[in-house]
């Protein structure tokens, strides 16, 4: 991705993804002994508008810079990587816009927009400000919330394989985006020295 002449950097410093620092974005989760039954330690999916689908997904070139950040209404979704590398991932806490809100007077003064996908939701595009970049280190994998703005996984590698679940449709029925350059004129760059 190379830097447009009218946009400017945003450097961001990661945050260590734990059970505390995620959970405004979903969840963070580590193993946990066999036999251990079903807890509020475990993901808690909502995987119920069409096929599950759990695979492994290649990633090539994707350096510590982005954009571009994107949600899912309809399904929560996991990540993680295989082998337990580092790697990172932008995130901004859900803006979905419900029925109740969208016919009321708290829709004021808000940038409400309609979803081009499939679910036609609304939603209020995440502000600069509010975008956050987190550090995932070790076997763990994130479990991301209803609606939840995610950029990445991004790594340091030239390649790298992540364990995805999402629905089988995702990317072709719920897959809502916002360009930070075309509506605000910034990139993101991830930079652990700040």
């Amino acid at each position: 991705m190379a830097m447009s002449e009218e946009s400017k950097w945003v450097k961001l410093k990661p945050i260590e993804a734990t059970v505390e620092s995620f959970e405004e974005y979903g969840q963070v989760v580590e193993a946990s002994p066999d036999g251990e039954e079903f807890g509020a330690r475990d993901a808690q999916l909502d995987l119920s508008h069409g096929v599950p689908r759990f695979y492994i997904m290649h990633l090539e070139d994707r350096p510590l810079k982005f954009s571009k950040i994107t949600h899912h209404a309809s399904v929560t979704q996991c990540l993680g990587s295989v082998g337990g590398h580092v790697w990172y991932l932008g995130v901004a806490k859900p803006t979905i816009v419900d029925k109740q809100t969208l016919e009321s007077k708290d829709r004021e003064g808000k940038n409400v927009v309609q979803s081009r996908c499939a679910t036609g939701h609304f939603y209020v595009p995440p502000a600069v400000a509010n975008v956050r970049v987190f550090k995932i280190t070790g076997p763990k994998f994130l479990k991301l919330n209803h609606g939840t703005w995610h950029a990445g996984p991004l790594f340091r590698a030239d390649t790298m394989d992540f364990f995805n679940l999402e629905l089988s449709n995702t990317n072709v029925v719920d897959h809502t985006s916002h360009d930070f350059v075309k509506a605000n004129g910034v990139e993101f760059l991830i930079d652990e020295q700040l």
